[in-house]
């Protein structure tokens, strides 16, 4: 399936946060469809291809089920965005059977990723490669050499579950460890009382799309039972599709929050502008 599988319906344009920004139809992905069912080149195409965020809104609203996400990183592999310096080796393999893998999403912030271990329980161990740099090349377009998957892949490939927060690398584990399973730092952390029970009706949850719209059709059940529990607001609308934080002015039209918690930390900068305090979920 690819793009010349578009039907033109345009539901995507719905979700989409880039047409909801610009109203520009060539930036979406009804947009990069009809241009590639017309010729059009990845290099033709490049503002398209740039502009998109990745959050996969896109991809539970297609009536095709088409894979859109797949489709702009394909297209991004002609013309990647920007260089990637891989890691030169793997550290030591971590014998532990349940991993962390914090990435970007946690930060740099140390005390936080313990904080993360100890509230998933005993067990529970932070991967010494996390796959940061691999996920930045995804991101961006950039092959990854069969060598350093390889050596990120080894000492996962014996794990029995894997807590994920990068949610493209999550969509490439699944592909690539079908039998390990893994889920995302936010549905982890969300299903420990001690998180569930610390929000509250004046928060707005923020849940990081990427991990929660490749998993849509389950996840939206985990996040809609989070906010009848708890009554706090959350970023579920348009057909209960989530919205990146990206659109967080419109997020927060209408709504009176005294908190912001984010389950990616690199979202909290989008809220700047946003007089409540910004807070990760781990931090609750």
């Amino acid at each position: 399936m690819d793009h010349g599988a578009c039907s033109g319906c345009s539901l995507c344009l719905l979700v989409c946060p880039v047409w909801r920004e610009t109203r520009d139809v060539r930036l979406t992905p009804r947009g990069r469809a009809k241009a590639r069912q017309h010729g059009a080149s990845a290099a033709a195409i490049a503002a398209s291809l740039d502009s998109c965020t990745l959050c996969g809104a896109c991809e539970p609203a297609c009536p095709e089920a088409l894979p859109l996400v797949d489709m702009v990183l394909e297209l991004r592999r002609q013309r990647p965005l920007t260089e990637v310096t891989f890691a030169a080796k793997s550290p030591p393999a971590v014998t532990a059977r349940r991993m962390l893998l914090p990435g970007r999403v946690l930060g740099t912030d140390e005390a936080r990723r313990r904080r993360t271990l100890a509230l998933l329980g005993a067990g529970w161990a932070l991967a010494e490669d996390d796959g940061a740099d691999i996920a930045l090349a995804l991101e961006a377009g950039r092959a990854v050499p069969d060598a350093r998957r390889d050596a990120f892949l080894g000492p996962l490939r014996a794990a029995r579950r894997l807590v994920v927060a990068e949610g493209l690398l999550l969509r490439a584990l699944r592909r690539w460890l079908p039998k390990v399973p893994s889920i995302s730092l936010g549905e982890a952390l969300t299903m420990k009382s001690a998180i569930r029970d610390k929000l509250r009706a004046d928060d707005l949850y923020v849940i990081e799309p990427r991990a929660f719209h490749h998993d849509h059709a389950r996840l939206v059940g985990h996040y809609d039972g989070l906010r009848a529990a708890s009554g706090c607001e959350m970023n579920l609308d348009l057909q209960r599709i989530a919205i990146p934080a990206s659109q967080a002015q419109w997020i927060l039209e209408g709504r009176q929050v005294a908190r912001i918690v984010v389950e990616d930390v690199n979202d909290g900068a989008a809220f700047s502008f946003a007089a409540a305090p910004v807070i990760h979920v781990a931090d609750l």
